[in-house]
């Protein structure tokens, strides 16, 4: 598009942007429920139609200014919006389906830098612990070495008291998640301080166990639930470093502007991975320590991952969906 087109177009829709910008500021200072009713539609149609100019702008490289600017106005309008709604499984479904992998894929510059700080912690736990053993019990407990000694492995216990444990699982899981998510808000060095944890335990655990000659039994147990449940941490993970980021580099935005544009978009990306949880959890405390098959937790875990990565970057639009 030419930049005197541009500036044309612009001129005529900028007013739509001031007006949604307005009914924002309005439904941020009084609440929602103060808009009448034809003010509501109006943020409704005018959210439409400011989705339809965001995907212009973004064809447009002279006008990349604004293109934020109206990116920050839908993620607003959007939360606003999508808020106010009662949620139910058919929008669930449809935002896992539709929303998320493009959340996702939009962040991915994020969700790599949490890959490589986890998986060389976990690399330089595996170092350590091989060259001195003595160093896993920083991180493992008398007991678990204990039962690695015997050539036992420390999850038995979890099948007689299944239902329990799995709900004690999920907690867990949910919980070191958002913990690492939310580590972000201390300009992302909790985050980092939590994937360093996470990757060093999972790396010290996997040399103690090959130590004792138990890999096979190690990986068999966890590969079906952590096809899922570390990559939920990943992506929590890079939750937590976008926070951090727009902590640390607010860019062209004031600080205030670029921590409230950067946690809207490290919740979004955070959100998906509830789902991937509490799966994990359920299969943590049931499937992973039964005896079923080695082949069998294998597969499942192959399949489960395979899913998610055809799920995550599955082709989808992203033009009209708000960063």
């Amino acid at each position: 598009m030419p930049q005197t087109l541009s500036n044309l177009w612009i001129q005529k829709r900028r007013p739509h942007w001031d007006r949604l910008a307005a009914l924002l500021a309005q439904s941020d200072q009084s609440g929602l429920k103060q808009l009448s009713r034809a003010e509501l539609q109006e943020l409704a149609l005018l959210y439409r139609q400011v989705a339809a100019d965001l995907s212009v702008l973004r064809q447009d490289t002279t006008a990349r200014t604004y293109a934020s600017f109206v990116n920050q106005l839908l993620a607003r309008a959007h939360h606003i919006i999508y808020s106010g709604r009662k949620t139910n499984l058919l929008t669930l479904l449809r935002f896992l389906k539709d929303e998320y992998p493009a959340i996702f894929q939009r962040q991915i510059q994020y969700v790599v830098a949490s890959l490589l700080i986890t998986g060389a912690c976990g690399l330089l736990g595996v170092v350590l612990t091989t060259s001195r053993p003595e160093f896993m019990r920083h991180f493992v407990g008398p007991q678990m070495i204990a039962t690695m000694e015997r050539h036992e492995m420390w999850t038995q216990s979890i099948v007689s008291i299944a239902p329990k444990e799995t709900s004690r699982i999920m907690t867990n899981n949910l919980t070191v998640s958002f913990e690492t998510f939310a580590g972000g808000i201390s300009f992302g060095l909790l985050t980092l301080y939590s994937l360093f944890v996470n990757g060093m335990l999972l790396g010290v655990i996997g040399a103690a166990c090959h130590h004792y000659g138990m890999s096979m039994a190690l990986w068999s147990f966890v590969v079906a639930h952590g096809s899922l449940e570390l990559p939920s941490i990943i992506i929590a993970g890079a939750a937590g470093l976008r926070l951090g980021h727009a902590m640390l580099f607010p860019g062209g935005y004031r600080w205030k502007d670029s921590i409230a544009r950067g946690g809207i978009e490290a919740t979004r990306l955070v959100s998906g991975i509830i789902p991937l949880l509490v799966i994990a959890g359920c299969l943590e405390g049931f499937f992973s320590p039964s005896h079923a098959p080695v082949w069998l937790k294998f597969t499942v875990g192959g399949t489960l991952f395979t899913a998610l990565n055809l799920w995550l970057f599955r082709p989808v639009k992203t033009r009209n969906i708000p960063a």
